[in-house]
């Protein structure tokens, strides 16, 4: 499981117990989750390697639940907290405005319970009346609250391509970029997109991130980390950007290209080879034997070279395994 995936259960688990008024349990979930983030080696490999607690923030029952996560998929204790505070509370959380500190006093004062409830008591102009609140604070939720609404928008390829391909040549340019690619579902080539996916090479990740985060059509920087950005444009269009080492970018340029049914059964196969395939390459044992090229990824799983926009579990790997 890729470790983002594990810092997210984390970071939604510190979020509902913030709500629920816990005190010192979400900072720890917050510093587990950071560091699990940064990780540069593999959750999996550091559960097998029986290092979880290694990892600064991580005590033993945070381990113990990310090993639940990785042998069943998912957490009992989420889907606890779930049954507690309901979703449409853990949703407003996604606006840009909002954190769980918000979400608590909106629902203690006001009885807020949903989107339409925190729209109406906009409204109504009742958040402004709260102190600490404002008139500045109540526009800017409700335009968040916008953003939430329509974040599942979705733009038409022949609109997206051509700004995909402007950011990619954009940063191609740059001398300590190695290489660079758009991933994703603009690279599938589907009709349709949610965002664009970037994914360079480099050995200088944070001028990399530093450059794309100040490109001219940002309107807003969503996320900035050590190894992955995102930003929003002024169209509404998500960009996120990863960096990657050189020996990593062709399991990597797969993995981030997706669709997420095709890489699942190439993992599969990988197992099924005694090999194990993940974002950074492919693996026997401890050692990487493919991963600089996708090419050579799917030669190692016994594969012909799939084309990205055939990678929809449409039957491609098994024409692909045909010689």
């Amino acid at each position: 499981m890729k470790n983002q995936e594990i810092a997210k259960v984390l970071y939604k688990i510190a979020d509902i117990l913030e709500i629920q008024g816990v005190e010192w349990k979400p900072r720890a979930y917050r510093r587990a989750a950071q560091s699990i983030e940064i990780l540069e080696e593999a959750i999996e490999d550091v559960y097998k390697e029986g290092k979880l607690e290694d990892i600064p923030g991580v005590g033993k029952n945070i381990a113990k639940k990310i090993e639940e996560i990785l042998k069943t998929g998912h957490l009992k204790y989420l889907s606890k907290l779930n049954k507690k505070v309901p979703l449409v509370l853990q949703k407003l959380m996604n606006t840009k405005g909002i954190g769980p500190k918000t979400v608590k006093l909106l629902q203690g004062k006001l009885k807020i319970k949903t989107i339409n409830d925190l729209k109406k008591a906009i409204k109504q102009h009742k958040i402004r009346n709260i102190k600490g609140f404002g008139i500045k604070t109540e526009q800017s939720i409700l335009d968040n609250i916008k953003e939430l609404v329509n974040k599942k928008r979705r733009f038409p390829l022949k609109f997206v391509l051509p700004i995909a391909l402007k950011i990619r040549n954009k940063l191609k340019r740059l001398k300590y970029v190695q290489k660079v690619d758009v991933a994703g579902s603009v690279r599938r080539k589907k009709e349709t997109v949610h965002d664009i996916d970037i994914l360079v090479a480099t050995k200088e990740p944070k001028k990399v991130i530093d450059f794309f985060v100040k490109l001219k059509d940002v309107k807003d920087r969503l996320a900035k980390g050590t190894k992955k950005a995102s930003v929003k444009l002024n169209n509404g269009l998500q960009v996120d950007l990863r960096v990657v080492d050189l020996k990593n970018y062709g399991s990597a340029l797969q993995y981030s290209t997706g669709s997420k049914l095709h890489s699942i059964k190439l993992r599969k196969i990988a197992i099924k080879k005694g090999l194990k395939l993940s974002e950074y390459g492919v693996f026997r044992g401890k050692k990487q034997i493919a991963g600089k090229t996708e090419k050579e990824v799917y030669n190692k799983l016994g594969l012909k070279y799939i084309r990205p926009e055939l990678r929809e579990d449409k039957g491609e790997i098994e024409a692909a395994s045909k010689k």
